[in-house]
């Protein structure tokens, strides 16, 4: 098979607006610039949880420069991303829920003047108790946030699938552990920033490095009591997000009231400790887990117990609740299975949804049993993997609907590459390899909101110069979903990347698109712009057909021409092609749009949670080099195969495994978003000083491999590829320090002391019972003689 030329589908190609980026040419949202505008800034609380006494704003008034000062009290109605856990305000209306929570806001010339406002703000507080911990909140009797429905209980979750007790009991091998993930946040390089103008019609335009820039237009309409169609939700260029920004936060409506109380333009940027404050990172979760199986290894029944540390409001809690179970029941088939979790209001900053959202925290535990299942029975762990995986065209025990997988040649693949066979069990002591395997969706099969409209929708139009436009509402936040669209417009047209423009993310000239988030840009968006790219590809063949007296079959458009595809003799360029269609037709325009099909999972409630139209598969390998005397881990090396159904644009596709392999890596032996009690809730290092992260110096070599199992459901058989390359690459590096040194790790992350700390246990355990050293299945031969 020839490989595909650059600008087709499958090819290599220029991610578009790269080169801006590179130059620095690209204008973020603190770049812009408008005339009069003013700077604002944000009051926070010093208390992680406290009354509202009084706001006194008289002194920040008097200041010269200062334009206005806003309280909750302008903005009272609550808002949240999910319609049924609203639960949040603008700024704190009576209470402030944790360390950092707004409290008013000031506009003023400049920032320096801003920030001199917001010192003088006087705030007096009341200080109530502060509960840091999720267990202790479920049993407190003080009530954090006040919009909560059940005291400090945000979502409980209790599903079963099957006699679970009953296959645990006749379960050859039951494995028990408990987990901890500790929180991480996103730590993007661009911090949030909004701004906002009003015209003399009233029109409330709001510029927003977001991810959401439809769910931002809701809700600001909904907070400000506006209706829609006098706000413009705009997003430029975004220097990553990575979930970090897939909600409205509180700058977005202060610089939109400020800006309509002010009538002059108001830009807000975060300081890097406000964007640690505002969080909505990955959830701490404490996961206990049973895990049954027969005797050749086949998973009989699951059963986990999960509480997630949601901080002081909901975010996209109410899913991540359902996310921790639903998604942990491919790529393997389960026997039986029940999960039981329960998300806790704490006085932290606010967890959400990060990169492979609610179901990398349950894979880490879930792979690590399967790895201790695998030395109990003595079977190859990547064989353990190989006997339970899930067929294509299969329902999960939870009766999701997995279309195509190619899950077993991802295993495949990163025990070839690795060299595990030859190489596993023949390391030197500090030395190993762990494997790992997951799943994930290619968007959610459900809007945020309940509707019956399209979750996508694109128009492409082609003018007589031979150029493309695409009006996408799609948010390219670097995972290149500009380059997508362009790629299959010009696929389908004949027509080069540099021939095709594309126009995203504004809620004024483009349809709607939900948004960057669940990787679902490449599935819906893709066939929405699939749809309407080959309306127009049709109906130029459709012209060019009946001026050459021939079957429009015959018409092929590539390399910017019509050809016939009988006799290639006959062409005509592509800009005649299209003024003969457009002589037939007007204009050509085409609108394409997509909505998910609806038999993808269960009819019970909470079975449409975690449904997809496709899911993506993924085999992680990890290499490390642990040092028993120090107890640093080095990951040498990951290998990474994932299953994109089909790869629209190779690099974009390989930029991706890389990026999320980097990201679990770090998350696997460095990071840490947490507060300290002890000294009232602060952050414990809100900035990228304080917060590690991996250098290129301590980045391990990333391979990445690309597996192909195309589905029905995605553009050209594609999947998602954004999230998925992420969770495993986690469990791989914890089942590679045992097999280094023979220390399981079961809490995150993995530093020098927690491992130095289980090497001492280990040592300890070994004077007191030398028959330890033994392999799990020797002790059971041994015991049965």
């Amino acid at each position: 098979m020839s490989a595909p030329k650059k600008d087709h589908v499958g090819g290599w190609h220029k991610k578009l607006g790269a080169m801006d980026r590179m130059r620095g040419l690209a204008k973020y949202t603190d770049d812009l610039e408008l005339p009069g505008m003013l700077h604002a800034k944000i009051v926070r609380s010093p208390h992680a949880h406290a009354r509202i006494v009084s706001i006194d704003a008289s002194e920040a008034l008097a200041l010269d420069g200062v334009a206005a000062v806003i309280t909750g009290r302008d903005m009272p109605i609550p808002y949240g991303i999910i319609p049924w856990t609203q639960d949040e305000n603008a700024l704190a209306l009576d209470k402030v829920l944790y360390v950092g929570d707004g409290v008013a806001a000031v506009a003023a010339i400049d920032e320096d003047t801003a920030n001199e406002a917001v010192r003088r703000v006087k705030v007096e507080y009341e200080v109530l108790p502060a509960i840091f911990d999720p267990e202790e909140a479920l049993r407190s009797d003080v009530k954090i946030n006040p919009y909560s429905r059940k005291g400090n209980l945000t979502k409980e979750v209790e599903l079963e699938f099957g006699d679970v007790d009953g296959a645990l009991a006749g379960s050859a091998l039951v494995i028990e552990g408990e987990y901890f993930f500790e929180g991480t946040t996103h730590a993007a390089i661009e911090p949030h920033c909004a701004l906002a103008k009003v015209d003399p019609d009233g029109l409330v335009t709001v510029w927003s490095a977001t991810q959401v820039p439809h769910y931002l237009h809701r809700e600001l309409a909904r907070v400000l009591e506006l209706p829609a169609r006098r706000i413009r939700v705009i997003q430029p260029p975004l220097g990553g997000a990575f979930g970090g920004k897939s909600e409205p936060f509180d700058l977005e409506f202060c610089v939109a009231k400020l800006a309509m109380i002010t009538n002059r333009p108001v830009k807000l940027l975060y300081t890097r400790e406000e964007v640690f404050y505002s969080h909505r990172g990955r959830h701490p979760m404490r996961m206990r887990y049973r895990t049954g199986f027969d005797a050749d290894g086949r998973i009989t029944a699951v059963e986990s117990q999960t509480t997630l540390d949601g901080g002081a409001y909901s975010s996209f809690g109410l899913v991540t609740t359902y996310y921790s179970g639903q998604l942990l029941t491919a790529p393997y088939g389960f026997g039986t299975y029940r999960f039981h979790s329960r998300r806790a209001y704490t006085n932290k900053p606010a967890c959400g949804p990060k990169r492979g959202h609610g179901s990398v925290q349950p894979r880490f535990a879930m792979e690590i049993q399967l790895d201790k299942a695998a030395e109990a029975l003595g079977v190859d762990p990547i064989e353990l993997r190989r006997r339970n995986a899930i067929a294509a065209d299969d329902l999960t025990i939870n009766e999701l609907r997995i279309g195509s997988t190619g899950f077993l040649a991802c295993l495949d693949a990163v025990e070839r590459a690795s060299g595990w066979k030859e190489r596993r069990g023949q390391l030197p002591y500090g030395r190993g390899l762990g494997v790992a395997g997951s799943t994930y969706i290619s968007g959610t099969n459900y809007p945020i909101y309940p509707n019956e409209m399209p979750q996508s929708a694109v128009q492409v139009t082609l003018d007589r110069s031979g150029r493309a436009r695409i009006f996408s509402g799609a948010s390219d936040i670097g995972q290149g979903s500009d380059t997508m669209v362009a790629v299959i417009v010009g696929e389908e047209l004949g027509l080069p990347l540099e021939d095709v423009r594309v126009l995203s993310a504004d809620t004024d000239l483009c349809p709607v698109d939900l948004g960057a988030y669940s990787s679902r840009i490449t599935l819906m968006v893709g066939n929405a712009c699939l749809n309407a790219a080959q309306e127009l590809r049709r109906k130029v063949q459709g012209s060019v057909a009946k001026r050459w007296g021939v079957e429009k079959s015959r018409v092929v458009l590539a390399d910017r021409q019509a050809i016939d595809r009988e006799d290639p003799s006959r062409a005509v360029p592509i800009t005649q092609a299209i003024e003969w269609a457009e002589s037939e037709h007007g204009l050509l325009a085409a609108a394409g749009s997509y909505n998910t099909p609806k038999d993808r999972h269960g009819s019970y409630r909470g079975g449409t949670i975690g449904a997809s139209p496709a899911y993506s598969m993924t085999a992680h390998l990890a290499e490390v080099e642990v040092d028993d005397e120090t107890g640093e881990v080095r990951v040498i090396a990951i290998w990474c195969a994932h299953d994109c159904g089909r790869a629209i644009s190779r690099g974009l596709v390989e930029g991706q495994i890389e990026g999320s392999t980097y990201m679990g890596a770090a998350e696997a032996v460095l990071e840490v978003h947490a507060v300290d009690p002890a000294h009232g809730g602060v952050h414990a290092g809100p900035s990228l000083l304080d917060y590690r992260l991996p250098t290129a110096l301590d980045t391990p070599a990333i391979h990445a491999l690309i597996v192909e199992a195309p589905d029905a459901q995605g553009p050209y058989g594609a999947k998602e590829a954004g999230e998925g390359p992420l969770h495993s690459s986690i469990p791989a590096i914890a089942n590679a320090i045992y097999d280094a040194v023979g220390v399981r790790l079961d809490e995150l992350p993995f530093t020098p002391e927690r491992v130095l700390a289980a090497l001492e246990e280990k040592r300890k355990r070994e004077r007191q019972s030398p028959r330890e050293k033994l392999p799990l299945v020797a002790q059971a031969a041994e015991a049965e003689e």
